[in-house]
């Protein structure tokens, strides 16, 4: 009867172990990484997959987030490491690294009067109709806006409401890539071309990020170290 809760008693003291021997070597107790809404969450797992494998005994936390949420967890300490793409000011003591790019398309539903236009669409054409954006849950982006092009907004801080919304006719916006690349293929959602933009979609930088006073440890670097190998396979540069 004793033998099973000894065995267990026994693992926790070969765990407790191990978590000591790497923080004495300065591995991280747990990992916290800060994910932009955008990027494309099967590349982190794919790198999640990897970091397990070499680092058993050291938790990964994530969070999702968009514009200034993706940076906020960084300066509170409540994130060790960030993806950053949607807020273009990183605040002071931040440092960044680059990640590469994603392709960024501006949609609406097949059935939008957007969508039924022939040509480019003008900015006027765009103001007539509303837009849907991100909003920031954060005062890190206050008084400013980020691809705002039409004075009639709807403001929702979730990207996948925003995506039912598209669906759903209620508005025009943009969207990363890879979230609508089935949608416009099936015919729920249409790519827009606009005036003085590119017609295959715009490039959204990524980077990186971490407070310049509390760099990443062992696990953490070699974390951002998979991940970008991940993104140079995933993603165009």
């Amino acid at each position: 009867m004793l033998l099973p809760k000894a065995r267990e008693i026994i693992a926790k003291v070969d765990i407790f172990k191990s978590y000591a021997k790497g923080m004495a070597t300065g591995l991280e107790a747990e990992l916290s990484v800060v994910i932009d809404v955008f990027f494309p969450i099967h590349i982190i797992a794919e790198a999640a997959k990897d970091f397990r494998e070499r680092f058993p005994t050291v938790p990964l936390r994530l969070f999702v987030e968009a514009l200034g949420g993706t940076v906020e967890p960084i300066l509170d300490r409540r994130a060790n490491v960030g993806i950053v793409g949607s807020l273009p000011v990183m605040p002071s003591g931040i440092a960044t690294e680059p990640l590469g790019s994603i392709l960024f398309n501006i949609v609406a539903s097949a059935d939008h009067p957007l969508s039924l236009i022939e040509g480019p669409i003008s900015k006027s054409q765009l103001e007539q109709h509303v837009q849907l954006i991100l909003t920031d849950r954060t005062e890190l982006s206050a008084g400013r806006e980020f691809g705002v092009m039409s004075s009639q907004t709807w403001r929702l801080a979730d990207l996948f409401a925003k995506h039912t919304f598209l669906i759903n006719g209620l508005g025009w916006g943009g969207m990363p890539e890879h979230a609508v690349k089935t949608d416009i293929e099936e015919g729920r959602l249409v790519s827009l071309v606009i005036e003085d933009l590119p017609a295959g979609g715009l490039r959204l930088p990524v980077s990186i990020a971490y407070r310049s006073d509390d760099p990443p440890g062992p696990a953490g670097r070699w974390f951002i170290g998979r991940l970008t190998a991940c993104s140079n396979e995933r993603l165009v540069n």
